[in-house]
């Protein structure tokens, strides 16, 4: 056996060629033997059974037929074609060519068996069929193709160039006959008896040559169990290397700061699920291992007072402690938040953003470096060389996936340790999701919402409703309350964005005019300092209606806001219309969101205004967005780098996924060096893996 065999370049295989392989690497990445064995096909047309003739029913399934061709002629008509009679036991019928007569005629051997295959038609009471495959039944039997035809992954390039569906099953076939000594076990003994798995010879071979649905539908859950296993086994790894090896500063007390806030000075009775969450928290922050744990918890489930908790414990042990949001506006709210929730505690803060002034800079960098800043709350700019820490011992993230991996681990090296790590997201990640991408993380989840809240309310109205809506809109501001307009922003459509949004500003204006009503107008064409201005006077209340574009997704925290308008719903994604939503709701209030569309909508888009309408859960909701649009375009899973699956489908196959995450920690938690000898296979795999980097790249 030889383990590098599999990396011999595509060139060296018979049938390629140096032409062939820059096809191959350029289209389909494929650059080794090993690429080429992990090509897995699209599709598969079934050959497992052969009809005769008189069977034949009129549809417009691919049959195959046995049977010999008695005789051949050319028709005149419209076009000429070459017509056959094609024999068998029980009937007769026609094959029929409309081009490529000459070959065919010169090729094909009389009253010789063939096996045809394709699709019929019926005409005059009797069965054609245009165009069939042909191939001598000597040939058929000897084929590994005999049963169900693998269709592979395929671009019009390579078609054009010649290599067909025909050409890549010829290459595979030639790939098998050189590699069948090489095809190795990957998985241990046991866990290949527990589940009864096909051995990794026979799945590849059943996935590109199955003689049968039942031995294709064995190798591929062999093949993506494999796949989820080996993805999960890294996960439990960096898991377990993070809870053993990255040591992390222990707070052993919980102290003054924490215990005057919680008793004396919490705005309100914490919700079972916040207990919950920050007893898990204190419990890390015990430990002497670094805590890494995902917060996640809907839009106002009380994310905030958790991360300041946790904070409080990191000074009351004499730490330092940061938070880091993606936007200046969001980090500015958090400051205030933060500034008024600890003013009976005389907590040092100060916010750190790009706009801070060079004076302050100089005054917070001394004083972070003295010990005696003990909160820095602020964006990326806490990120650089110049802003350094006394000591760093919580470093608390908001919506972490608006920062990239290597934008977090500065924050790492700003101390002789790493800090203790929480990221906190609004965007509820679907289970099977953080499953993966997230696999390594701790997870806590608040799924319960301050008492006193109210639902909110959602309807879906079409624009045909719109002199209703606005109606209710004054009625909603008679009360005291505001609202917020909401317009679609998507790159590629920029101006006309832009025009929808000045249209709409200037309708609303015209239907709610001055002096009685304030409108406030925010978009991303506008000087920073003007949209926080505009902004400023909504959070005031200065102004009852806020048009906008999705630039408040995130973070405008404004309590008597109690109607959010979405306009042209359809056109916005499942978790940015749940996001917006999460801007009204957030008073004692009942709050409403109106989403508004035409007539005319997709089957996608009705599944998403359905959902919205149904449910306020974000769980929910994102399981649903992430079937309607699959996991790379989920919020950030890109620079995940593990959903760029062979064969899993993290949806659909979340079940063998559930089966593999199992194993894998269990093996890991079992025997982290993989030091017995059952485990020398999972050990081998792994160390390959750590060398090329990538799963199939080295399973094989």
């Amino acid at each position: 056996m030889n383990p590098t065999f599999l990396q011999t370049p595509i060139d060296y295989l018979k049938g390629v060629g140096p032409n062939r392989a820059d096809l191959l690497r350029a289209e389909l990445g494929i650059h080794t033997y090993q690429d080429l064995i992990h090509l897995f096909p699209n599709r598969y047309i079934d050959r497992t059974r052969y009809y005769t003739i008189s069977e034949l029913e009129r549809n417009s399934a691919d049959v195959q037929v046995i049977g010999k061709v008695t005789s051949l002629k050319m028709v005149e008509g419209k076009g000429r074609r070459l017509v056959a009679t094609f024999k068998d036991d029980g009937g007769v019928m026609e094959l029929v060519w409309f081009r490529g007569q000459k070959w065919i005629r010169e090729s094909i051997k009389l009253n010789t068996t063939y096996v045809i295959f394709g699709k019929t038609n019926y005409y005059n009471g009797k069965f054609s069929m245009p165009h069939p495959e042909m191939e001598l039944l000597a040939d058929h039997k000897k084929s590994l193709r005999s049963a169900m035809q693998p269709v592979y992954p395929s671009t019009e390039k390579l078609s054009n160039k010649g290599i067909t569906n025909k050409v890549v099953n010829a290459l595979m076939q030639t790939l098998f006959i050189e590699a069948k000594n090489h095809l190795y076990e990957s998985l241990s003994k046991p866990i290949v008896e527990a589940l009864k798995l096909m051995s990794k010879r026979e799945a590849l071979l059943n996935i590109h040559f199955p003689q049968s649905q039942g031995d294709l539908a064995r190798a591929q859950y062999r093949l993506k169990f494999e796949e989820f296993f080996y993805i999960q086994l890294q996960l439990a790894f960096k898991n377990r290397m993070h809870k053993t090896k990255i040591k992390g500063y222990p707070f052993e007390k919980i102290g003054d700061n924490f215990n005057n806030f919680y008793n004396n000075h919490l705005p309100f009775e914490l919700t079972g699920a916040q207990k919950r969450v920050l007893k898990e928290i204190r419990h890390d922050l015990g430990s002497n291992a670094q805590m890494s744990r995902l917060l996640q918890g809907d839009v106002g489930s009380g994310k905030t007072i958790v991360a300041l908790l946790s904070m409080l414990i990191a000074l009351d042990n004499g730490f330092q402690a940061c938070l880091m949001a993606p936007t200046e506006i969001l980090s500015v709210q958090h400051y205030n938040g933060l500034l008024e929730l600890c003013k009976p505690l005389n907590t040092r803060i100060s916010l750190l953003t790009g706009s801070t002034k060079t004076s302050s800079r100089k005054i917070i960098h001394e004083q972070l470096e003295s010990g005696e800043l003990q909160i820095l709350i602020g964006t990326h700019a806490l990120l650089e060389d110049k802003v350094k820490f006394k000591n760093l011992g919580l470093a608390v993230i908001d919506e972490q996936h608006r920062f990239g991996v290597k934008q977090r681990s500065k924050l790492w090296h700003k101390n002789e340790f790493p800090p203790h790590v929480l990221v906190m997201t609004a965007t509820p990640i679907p289970r099977t999701l953080a499953m993966t991408v997230y696999g390594d993380l701790d997870v806590s989840i608040i799924d319960e919402l301050p008492p006193g809240r109210k639902s909110i309310k959602t309807v879906h109205r079409y624009d045909a409703n719109r002199l209703k809506v606005f109606a209710f809109i004054r009625d909603e501001i008679k009360k005291g309350r505001q609202v917020y307009i909401v317009y679609p922003l998507i790159q590629e459509s920029e101006a006309m964005d832009y025009k929808d949004l000045m249209d709409g500003y200037e309708s609303i204006s015209r239907e709610f005019p001055l002096p009685d009503f304030q409108i406030s107008i925010v978009h991303g064409k506008m000087k920073p300092a003007d949209k926080d201005y505009e902004m400023q006077r909504f959070i005031n209340g200065e102004t009852q209606i806020m048009v906008a574009t999705t630039v408040i997704e995130v973070g405008v925290n404004v309590p008597n806001a109690s109607v959010m308008i979405i306009e042209s719903a359809e056109r916005f994604g499942l978790s940015q219309l749940h996001q917006l939503r999460g801007r009204v709701g957030r008073g004692a209030e009942q709050s409403y969101c109106i989403l508004m569309t035409s007539f005319k909508l997709s089957s996608d888009s009705k599944t998403r205004l359905e959902t919205m309408t149904r449910t306020n859960d974000g769980f929910e909701i994102a399981e649903v967005d992430l079937k309607l649009r699959g996991p790379g375009d989920i919020t950030g899973t890109q620079q995940s780098g593990v959903l760029h699956l062979k064969i899993g489908d993290i949806i659909r196959d979340n079940d063998i996924l559930k089966v593999a995450r199992s194993y894998a920690w269990g093996v890991v938690k079992d025997d982290p060096t993989f030091a017995k000898a059952e485990n020398q296979i999972i050990r081998f795999m792994y160390a390959q893996m750590v060398k090329f980097k990538n799963i199939w790249s080295y399973i094989s």
